[in-house]
């Protein structure tokens, strides 16, 4: 059975652009791949994070892990900072990376620019994300299009370090959703949604009422034309809005155009405002039924058992391979 490794960030609301593009595809991945899902705090902190906010949305998401389908019997799920061999490969996989290569990285690129005091952990954190996967053996790593340059990065340092230490490492495999991996803003089309974008309106949360989802639809940006088809290029909006449709309805976006020949923008809001509330409520009420519960804390305690057990092993190979230590 093949290795699927995959970590979001604790920093802040899940959207329903998180939740297509990642994880309701994680659900279907479990049945048939050996699954390590994480959730990265340590990443989270290369920005300022409250350490009480912090520690609330690291359980928050993992409550939405287990609330969209996830079943820890069959996946592990933990906490990166609760294995300790992360940070330790994530320095060792540093040490043969190039500055050079980091830089180039365009989400350090985007995030840096303008900015009098960068943190370095904001450049190195590529190293880190590689450790993340190369710890578990991983064949593949689902991602999104705006990833796709850290995992080539990751696949570079694994075939340098076996190329000059020992080849312990698999080189892992890029896997990018066909449909619904970017679910863009719904006030800029052009923009992916994003939990960071300060416009509220902008994205669904995981966690809104039927009200405000229903306000965050019928507000959305389309066009002036009114006719409910798929153009990417010249109707994102409604395009965008078609792809959320498909994807939780289970329709084909030309069944769904079909049903709305003859009618406008509102009557289709509308609808789709139905289609997002029905596909979230379940999810939401197993969240709060799981997010304060000792059954989540356990949960998490058997996935951290789970993932040091494994990672200190290849932890292991990595430190005889650099000749750290004393070779036992």
């Amino acid at each position: 059975m093949k290795t699927i490794f995959s970590g979001i960030q604790p920093s802040g609301t899940i959207t329903l652009g998180n939740y297509i593009g990642a994880l309701k595809q994680f659900v279907e991945l479990q049945e048939e791949f050996n699954c390590y899902f994480c959730i990265v705090d340590q990443h989270a902190i290369t920005v300022p994070q409250d350490r009480l906010q912090l520690r609330k949305n690291i359980k928050s998401l993992a409550a939405l892990y287990l609330a969209v389908g996830i079943d820890p019997n069959k996946v592990t799920l933990f906490i990166q900072s609760e294995v300790p061999a992360h940070a330790q490969a994530g320095w060792m996989l540093q040490c043969v990376s190039y500055i050079g290569e980091l830089e180039r990285m365009t989400q350090f690129k985007d995030k840096s620019s303008g900015k009098e005091a960068v943190s370095a952990g904001l450049l190195t954190y590529p190293p880190l994300m590689a450790a993340d996967i190369l710890l578990y053996g991983t064949d593949l790593v689902p991602v999104g299009e705006d990833q796709k340059q850290h995992l080539e990065l990751t696949r570079d340092l694994a075939e340098r370090f076996n190329k000059k230490y020992n080849d312990i490492f698999t080189i892992p495999e890029i896997s990018i959703p066909k449909v619904g991996a970017r679910i863009m803003s719904l006030q800029d089309p052009s923009k992916k949604m994003s939990k960071s974008d300060p416009n509220s309106k902008a994205f669904i949360s995981l966690l809104d009422d039927a009200k405000t989802i229903e306000k965050k639809i019928k507000s959305s940006v389309t066009d002036s034309d009114g006719i409910v088809k798929y153009d990417k290029e010249k109707k994102p909006g409604i395009s965008n809005l078609l792809s959320i449709y498909s994807i939780l309805g289970g329709i084909s976006i030309s069944d769904i155009e079909e049903k709305y020949v003859g009618k406008g923008y509102g009557d289709f809001k509308a609808d789709l405002a139905n289609v997002v509330i029905e596909a979230l409520t379940p999810i939401q009420e197993k969240y709060h039924a799981l997010v304060d519960s000792e059954e989540l804390d356990n949960i998490l305690d058997m996935g951290a058992e789970k993932a040091n057990a494994t990672a200190t092993k290849m932890l292991k190979k990595m430190e005889n391979a650099m000749g750290l230590g004393r070779k036992r």
